[in-house]
Formats: structure tokens, sequence, C-alpha cells
């Protein structure tokens, strides 16, 4: 029976040894997890702006929380921030509540959020014509 001398294997093939034991078990590598999107906004009408208020030049800004829900629909709104004209908030309120989102995703998959949407009301320029019939019926009712 021969003998081998007792010698050490060098570094490099005691690593070469090493990586091969370990081996890939897990199978292909997972493609990476898509990114989380934020809502997108698909349909914005403009809110109504109240007649009598756009005729006295009266305008402002309502900050609403809109939470979107998986189906691109507003499914709360709370006013944030009040304009100071129950009217022009009340009228911001309906709106965006008809609006539609395409909805935040995570993991490739619909997601419920909440974000913060401002609605500013600028009085129209030059002043709508239904304005003056406006001024008329308030001259004859004595305001």
């Amino acid at each position: 029976m021969r003998s081998f001398p007792d010698r050490a294997l060098p570094p490099a093939a005691l690593l070469a040894l090493a990586l091969t034991a370990c081996g890939d078990r897990a199978g292909p590598a997972q493609p990476p997890a898509p990114r989380p999107t934020p809502p997108v906004a698909v349909e914005t009408p403009p809110p109504d702006y109240p007649e009598t208020l756009a005729c006295d030049g009266i305008g402002g800004r309502v900050v609403l929380a809109v939470t979107i829900g998986t189906d691109g629909r507003p499914s709360e709104i709370v006013v944030k921030q009040r304009s100071g004209q129950p009217a022009l908030d009340e009228a911001a309120t309906a709106a965006v509540r008809g609006w539609v989102f395409r909805p935040a995703t995570a993991a490739g998959k619909p997601t419920s959020t909440t974000i913060q949407v401002p609605v500013n009301f600028t009085p129209p320029q030059p002043r709508p014509d239904f304005c003056f019939v406006l001024d008329e019926e308030r001259k004859r009712a004595g305001g």
C-alpha cells in the first residue's frame, strides 16, 4: 500500500471545494419585488364653484385627506384645512368624492393609501354674466 505524504491543500483549492460544497440549492434567483407606486389621478372633474361666492369674488383653498381604496375610489375624505367658507369646503369634498384614481401598489398589488389633496377656488375673471342677474335679484330683494 502506498502512503501519501501529509500535505495541506493550498488555500485556493480549499476555497474552491468549499464553494462547490455550498452550491446553489435555492434554485434560480427570484426577480426583485416590484417597487411601491403612489396613486395616480385618472378622472378629476373640477368642483362646482358656488355661484354667490364666485360672483362676490370669494375664493379659498381646502386641503383634504383622501383615502383611496384598492378600487381607485375615495373611501374616506376628511377636511384637514378649511377655506373659511363652508360652501367651498362642501364643494371640494363633493367633487373629490367622484374622482377616480389608479390605486397605489405594494408588492405589485393594489393597496389602500391616504394622500393630501389641495383644492383651490379662484374667482373667475372676468365676472360671469350670471353674476349681473344675481346682482339684480339682490337689489330687488333689498340686499
